[in-house]
C-alpha cells in the first residue's frame, strides 16, 4: 500500500486557490520586515495547512538535537583509545593495514601518537579522553558508536552526506525528512531550526539543511547565535496597522501575479506560509528565545558565565527551550567554517574547541535529564568524518571517513555503551560497521519512522531518505 503521506502535498489547495483567498488570510498583522531580512525563514516556515503526519510505529524519540562539529573531530583523541598507535608512533603505516585514500595524500607520513590521558567513566566504565571532562560526567547516558564510515573524503562531500545521505547536492536534509514525516508539535514555531556558533559560512551553506527536491517549506529555519536569535520579530515602531495592511495587500497582488507565471514553484507557498507562521510566532517565539527567564544556576550549568563557553552554552540552552516547546529538529553547528579541521596543530586546535563545547553539551544533557526530556529527545554528537592515525605537517591529522566515532544520548538509546570497533590504529571500521545510511535509518527508526516506508514522489519516482539503503541498528536500545 502506498504511504498516504506521499500525496500529502498534492492534497493541499492549489497555489492559486491559496493566493486568491486574499490578504485577509494572513491575519491582522504579519512580519514583512522579518521575512525580508530572513529569506531562509521565508523559504522554510510552515503553517498548520501541512497536516499532522504520524510515525509508522510507536517512537522512542519525539525530537532531535544534532550537535554537528564541523571540520571532523579526531575520534583517536576523544572516544577511541588506541594503545598500538602510540607504540608505533613515528613509523609508517604497516603494510598489513589496508591503504586508505586520504584527502591530502598523507599515506606515507609517520603515525602520530595520541597525547591524551584516557580514563574509564561512570558505572559503565566508558573510555573518554581528558579533553572532555564535563562530557565524561554523563558517560552512563552516552552511546559511543566507534564504527561509523562514510564516502566523502573532503568537507563538502562529507558534510553533505552526513546531512543528506548523499555526497552530491540536491537531496533533502535529514531534518527536512523528519519535518516532512512528523511535522512540528507546535504550529507557532518552525519544525526544523538551525543555529551555528559563529557567522562564518558553513561548508555547502544552506543546502546542508535544505529540502532538496521537496517543497521548500521543509527546510531548516536559520536562527542567529546572538542575543537576538530572530531578527525583526516585533512590528517596527511607527508602523500602523493600516500601513502594515497596505504592505500585505501589495505583496499579495505581487504574489498572485508571480504564481500565475510559475505554477510549479514551491518557494512561493513556503513564503506565504512563512507570513502565517510569522504572525503566530509573535505570540510564542519571544518567550522561547528569552534566556533571561532562566535561573542563574541553569545559565552556569551551560557555561553562560564563562567567555569561552558562552556562545555554545547559549545555543544549547536555546535548543532545550525550543524542543520543549515543540520544535521537532534542532541542529547546532559548532566550529562553523571547518574549525575542527586540524591538519596541523591538533593539540591547540582540539583543546580550544573541546573546551568551548564540553561544558555546554554536558549541561544540555544534564538539564534535559533533570526535566524528563532526555528519554524522548535524541541527542547526536558528530562531525562529517574522523582523523587519520598518520600525521600531517608533523602535528596534525588528515581526514578519515573509513572509520570514526559519534555518540548518541537519550531517545530510547541505552547509555554507557560503546558500539563497534575500528582496527588497532583507528583507521578502518571493522566490527558492526555502520555507514551513514545505517545511521540515518537508526535515527529515523528511533523516531518511529521506517526509512523505506517514508516516501516522497519526485517526478514520478519514489524517493526515500536513505536512497533505498541502510538498516536501523536496533541493538542500540538493548
Amino acid at each position: 500500500m502506498t504511504d498516504p503521506r506521499c500525496h500529502r502535498y498534492d492534497a493541499l489547495p492549489s497555489r492559486r486557490d491559496f493566493l486568491l483567498r486574499g490578504a485577509g488570510g494572513f491575519g491582522a498583522l504579519a512580519l514583512s520586515g522579518m521575512l525580508q531580512s530572513n529569506p531562509l525563514l521565508a523559504a522554510a516556515a510552515r503553517g498548520s495547512e501541512m497536516g499532522s503526519p504520524a510515525p509508522h510505529f510507536p517512537p522512542r524519540a519525539k525530537r532531535v538535537i544534532f550537535l554537528f562539529m564541523e571540520g571532523g573531530p579526531s575520534h583517536l583523541d576523544l572516544f577511541d583509545p588506541k594503545p598500538k598507535l602510540n607504540e608505533l608512533a613515528g613509523q609508517r603505516l604497516p603494510d598489513s593495514f589496508n591503504r586508505p585514500i586520504t584527502a591530502m595524500g598523507e599515506i606515507n607520513s609517520p603515525l602520530l601518537a595520541c597525547k591524551r590521558t584516557w580514563t574509564r567513566h561512570g558505572q559503565s566504565g566508558l573510555w573518554l579522553s581528558d579533553w572532555l571532562p564535563q562530557t565524561a560526567t554523563c558517560a552512563d547516558d552516552l552511546c559511543v558508536i566507534r564504527s561509523c564510515w562514510a564516502d566523502g573524503i573532503n568537507h563538502s562531500s562529507g558534510i553533505c552526506q552526513m546531512n543528506t545521505g548523499s555526497t552530491l547536492a540536491g537531496r533533502p536534509s535529514l531534518g527536512a525528512w523528519v519535518s516532512y514525516g512528523l511535522s512540528t508539535e507546535n504550529t507557532n514555531l518552525p519544525a526544523f531550526v538551525v543555529m551555528q556558533d559563529n557567522p562564518t559560512t558553513v561548508v555547502n551553506g544552506p543546502r546542508n539543511w535544505g529540502a532538496g527536491f521537496m517543497p521548500a517549506t521543509y527546510q531548516g529555519v536559520r536562527l542567529s547565535s546572538g542575543t537576538e536569535p530572530i531578527a525583526n520579530l516585533n512590528t517596527p515602531e511607527g508602523v500602523s496597522e493600516i500601513q502594515q495592511r497596505g504592505k500585505l495587500d501589495l505583496l499579495n497582488d505581487l504574489n498572485r501575479a508571480h504564481a500565475r507565471a510559475r505554477p510549479h514553484q514551491t518557494e512561493l507557498d513556503a513564503r506565504i506560509r512563512a507570513y502565517e507562521l510569522a504572525f503566530r510566532m509573535q505570540a510564542e517565539a519571544p518567550d522561547a528565545v528569552d534566556l533571561s527567564k532562566e535561573t542563574e544556576a541553569t545559565k552556569r550549568l551551560y557555561g553562560l558565565d564563562e567567555k569561552k563557553t558562552e556562545t555554545m552554552g547559549r545555543l544549547c540552552l536555546l535548543s532545550r527551550r525550543l524542543i520543549e516547546r515543540g520544535v521537532r529538529f534542532v541542529q547546532i553547528y559548532h566550529g562553523a567554517g571547518n574549525r575542527w579541521d586540524a591538519h596541523s596543530g591538533i593539540e591547540k586546535n582540539h583543546a580550544e574547541l573541546c573546551r568551548a563545547q564540553d561544558k555546554p553539551v554536558a549541561g544540555l544533557l544534564k538539564d534535559l535529564k533533570a526535566r524528563g526530556l532526555l528519554e524522548d529527545t535524541l541527542v547526536i554528537w558528530s562531525g562529517e568524518f574522523g582523523r587519520t592515525p598518520m600525521s600531517e605537517k608533523g602535528d596534525g591529522r588528515d581526514h578519515n571517513p573509513t572509520g570514526f566515532s559519534m555518540w548518541l544520548a537519550g531517545g530510547g538509546v541505552r547509555g554507557g555503551q560503546a558500539i563497534g570497533r575500528t582496527d588497532e590504529l583507528g583507521l578502518h571500521a571493522v566490527e558492526d560497521r555502520l555507514h551513514i545510511h545505517d545511521l540515518h535509518a537508526t535515527f529515523l527508526w528511533l523516531l518511529g519512522i521506517d526509512n523505506m516506508e517514508l516516501v516522497y514522489r519526485h517526478k514520478g519516482r519514489p524517493e526515500r531518505p536513505t536512497l533505498n539503503e541502510g538498516d536501523a541498528y536496533r541493538k542500540i536500545v538493548g
